[in-house]
């Protein structure tokens, strides 16, 4: 089974940087997509960003401009680098991968890391 562990989070004041890490265990990011999602207490899970096997990426309108998703397809690690964090970026951050178009299909999840944002 494989295993997707993000590190990264952290407290963090407003304005300030963290860069996530997820990585996989195992050799699955070929031909996959990667996503991160984030959860804050009593929020639904809000998809933050994607990245297609293609390149094309999407965001939230709460976080374009300021976080940017990318991989690393040869070390199966993807990453969010989130800039100018702002108090309502609080929550467990989630990564997931997930391959539809190929054999065998698959859709990975993560545990979550805490980002907290504050003074």
């Amino acid at each position: 089974q494989v295993q997707l562990v993000e590190s990264g989070g952290g407290l963090v004041q407003p304005g300030g940087s963290l860069r996530l890490s997820c990585a996989a265990s195992g050799s699955i990011f070929n031909r996959a997509s990667v996503h991160w999602y984030r959860q804050a207490p009593g929020n639904q899970r809000e998809l933050v960003a994607g990245l297609a096997w293609s390149g094309s990426s999407s965001y939230a309108d709460s976080v374009r401009g300021r976080f940017t998703i990318s991989r690393d397809n040869f070390k199966n690690t993807m990453y969010l680098q989130m800039n100018n964090l702002k108090p309502e970026d609080t929550a467990v951050y989630v990564c997931r991968v997930r391959r539809l178009g190929m054999t065998p299909t698959f859709d990975y999840w993560g545990q979550g890391t805490q980002v907290t944002v504050s003074s």
